[in-house]
């Protein structure tokens, strides 16, 4: 299993991810990755960093690790567009990029209302959602993409190409259809090991129905985690949290459980486990050697 960081995006300080970047390689994560967002979910008054900027200021800072979006949303930015950003994203982390896309919910919605950008319904965003994954992995093997229903031709070629796995995000059975038709990784946010391999074993059966190999499609977590040393570090950091009035609706639990939990994951398949270290800045050594030295 391979280990990921989620950086902070959600402050106007950037000297923050980029120091929590160092940190997850000094504490042995692979890579780092950021949701893309234009501000704070609901909160509009709120600042956000700019993922893809942001992920190439953490490549440079941490030569080594590789950068993930996780994910950014399709119809934020024009296919064409994305792929040579992520292409940058790759060359600029040695070949280390990964590209986790999402559906789009009642955020996404204002996001795009504040920018201009069209929220296709559902089912329409489902169809560019589908074929947003595979030009980008067709844009990605040197190949034009032809165009489909909802997103139209794109010429290419990328010079220099790329190589990112494509990843999509989300647990429904929608999500879960797409990653097994046209994605190179699904990744399931904030479940449980149980809900985590039953959606993994049912990607597995559609990847196989629509013809492909299984072991093509990985399966990722990805969630927030508030991990204490012992149970009496775990109670302190609870009751900090609650102080705080903060969602206490996460993965909670000590360094033991944390391995135990993993442990769960890897037996499901799951080939990343990508945190959010809840707490002080010192969680991302304390997730680390919980994950990559225990």
């Amino acid at each position: 299993m391979r280990y990921g960081l989620s950086v902070p995006v959600f402050t106007g300080d950037v000297g923050r991810p980029v120091a929590a970047a160092r940190a997850a390689a000094d504490a042995g994560f692979d890579a780092v990755f950021a949701p893309d967002h234009v501000f704070p979910p609901g909160r509009p008054d709120r600042p956000s960093v700019e993922a893809t900027t942001l992920l190439a200021a953490c490549a440079a800072a941490a030569p080594g690790m590789g950068v993930g979006l996780l994910v950014t949303r399709a119809y934020l930015r024009p296919v064409g567009m994305l792929a040579k950003i992520v292409a940058g994203l790759d060359h600029v982390s040695g070949g280390r990029a990964i590209v986790g896309l999402g559906l789009g919910d009642a955020n996404g919605k204002a996001e795009h209302a504040a920018l201009g950008l069209p929220f296709p319904p559902i089912e329409e965003r489902t169809v560019g959602f589908e074929e947003t994954a595979l030009a980008l992995r067709t844009l990605f093997a040197g190949a034009p993409w032809p165009g489909g229903e909802r997103i139209g031709p794109v010429a290419g070629p990328l010079l220099p190409p790329a190589a990112a796995p494509v990843w999509v995000g989300g647990t429904s059975d929608r999500v879960i259809g797409v990653a097994a038709r046209s994605a190179d990784g699904w990744n399931g946010w904030d479940l449980d090991a149980d809900g985590f391999a039953t959606r993994a074993a049912t990607l597995a059966a559609r990847t196989a129905e629509a013809g492909r190999d299984p072991a093509d499609v990985v399966s990722t977590w990805g969630g927030i985690v508030l991990v204490g040393e012992d149970a009496d570090d775990l109670a302190r950091l609870e009751a900090d949290r609650t102080d705080k009035g903060l969602s206490m609706s996460i993965w909670r639990g000590t360094v033991a459980d944390l391995r135990a939990f993993r442990d769960a994951l890897a037996r499901a398949g799951c080939a990343w486990m990508i945190v959010t270290a809840a707490g002080p800045a010192d969680r991302t050594a304390v997730v680390g050697a919980g994950l990559v030295a225990g």
